[in-house]
């Protein structure tokens, strides 16, 4: 019973880490995690809030060809 209950709780914690990739929630961890790997010179890493605008900046940024 106890190893099936893991299974599930894999399988739930599996989902959940795909989901969050696929829908950008993770985008910030991913940035700290690259950003802390390649850090030098003193570069501060940029705050979830100025992360967020950045993103939303280079998201809107390219031209739209869609209409």
């Amino acid at each position: 019973m106890r190893e099936a209950w893991n299974s599930v709780k894999r399988a739930a914690s599996c989902f959940w880490r795909g989901l969050r990739e696929w829908s950008g929630d993770s985008a910030y961890e991913r940035y700290i995690t690259r950003t802390g790997a390649l850090r030098s010179g003193g570069n501060e890493p940029l705050t979830p809030a100025q992360f967020y605008v950045e993103q939303l900046n280079r998201k809107y940024s390219r031209p739209n060809r869609c209409c």
